[in-house]
């Protein structure tokens, strides 16, 4: 009998040996050079420790909240689309972990499943990510969906004007398949035999999209903006300026601009930028809890996990990606207690060790 995966890694193993190539290229692969999507990995290996000793660790709290909202542990599930790909049952399965784990999930905008069935599936705290489209009213439509189903706060997703040149896709003829939520919304429709994500994007995602577009959003909902998609000093500032709720390092996993930094390399930037104004959450290249620990050491109050999600529906649905976020929960816990610290506040930037750290000590 085969036994349960140790790490994500192994998951991810899994997941390729179950998955069709396409399927499993397209959750998996980056754009063009794929420089980011490696560098997203190999930053976190280039952060040392600085643990504490003698330290009481024989009880370890990692519960924090976000916007209010309570979580066992600073680890939230990243809004990735088109999950029944993955597994039959989606996003639904997803959201049914998530609460199982009691963390915040963010449903994508290309969720195979409705608003309204992952809403009813169980009582998980959700996020709506949203993009901004040529036809406005769509996005009016979708965030009062979003808020009649009890959804607590909207992720706008902001470094998508065009679609990234995604080279695997293109060689496998990836072809979408219908987007449950935007049925009947669009007049751009998607041809029965389906088409390129590409051709879809470019019709109907708004590559006009601005810092006036968050102010329009603002108007139109009560619910708490977070942006998605910040790498630099300045735009996080402005970001603050236009008054968003919180702040998602970001680059899209990758799939986007190719030779960007790895999000765990922009954080700080954007955190000495912040100064605390906002929360600051971090995604791309979560593989281990000791990368968790490290982005909370350089400022993050939360991490977003993506592909370690997917791996884990793809191999055991529900009870994999279960699996996945308590084996980071687990594993982070056991860096805390290594590290001498007993509870989050006590992660501070002192516990690890930059690249730049380590050029200044040489000057």
């Amino acid at each position: 009998m085969e036994s349960d995966p140790v790490n994500v890694n192994e998951f991810q193993e899994l997941a390729r040996k179950i998955l069709p190539k396409m399927n499993y290229d397209f959750f998996s692969r980056g754009a063009e050079d794929e420089y980011t999507l490696r560098e997203n990995i190999q930053a976190f290996q280039r952060i040392m420790f600085r643990p504490r000793v003698l330290v009481d660790v024989s009880k370890i709290d990692m519960s924090t909240s976000l916007l209010g909202f309570k979580m066992t542990a600073p680890i939230m599930v990243a809004p990735t689309g088109l999950l029944q790909l993955a597994h039959p049952e989606g996003e639904v399965a997803v959201a049914r972990a998530a609460a199982a784990c009691n963390t915040l999930m963010v449903l994508s905008f290309s969720s195979n499943c409705t608003i309204e069935d992952v809403a009813s599936s169980c009582d998980a705290i959700r996020f709506y990510q949203l993009y901004i489209y040529k036809q406005r009213d769509v996005c009016v439509k979708l965030v009062k969906r979003a808020e009649r189903n009890g959804f607590k706060a909207i992720v706008l997703t902001v470094d998508t004007p065009r679609l990234g040149r995604r080279e695997a896709d293109m060689k496998n003829k990836f072809v979408i398949p219908k987007l449950s939520n935007l049925e009947g919304l669009l007049s751009v429709e998607i041809e029965p035999k389906g088409g390129s994500l590409e051709a879809f994007a470019s019709a109907t995602l708004s590559d006009s999209l601005n810092w006036k577009d968050i102010e329009w959003l603002r108007s139109i909902t009560n619910l708490p903006i977070l942006v998605k998609g910040i790498l630099t000093a300045e735009d996080a500032r402005k970001a603050v300026e236009a008054g968003v709720a919180g702040i998602i390092v970001s680059n899209h996993g990758a799939r986007q601009l190719d030779y960007v930094p790895a999000s765990i390399s922009a954080l700080e930037e954007v955190v000495r930028a912040v100064s605390g104004a906002v929360p600051i959450i971090v995604d791309g290249g979560f593989r281990r809890g000791t990368d968790i620990f490290k982005a909370l050491a350089l400022g993050a109050n939360a991490v977003m996990i993506g592909r370690p999600v997917i791996y884990g529906l793809a191999a055991k649905g529900e009870y994999g990606v279960r699996q996945v976020i308590k084996m980071l929960q687990n594993e982070l816990e056991l860096t805390m207690a290594l590290s001498g610290c007993p509870s989050l506040k006590d992660i501070t930037r002192s516990h690890v060790q930059t690249e730049n750290d380590r050029l200044r000590s040489m000057l």
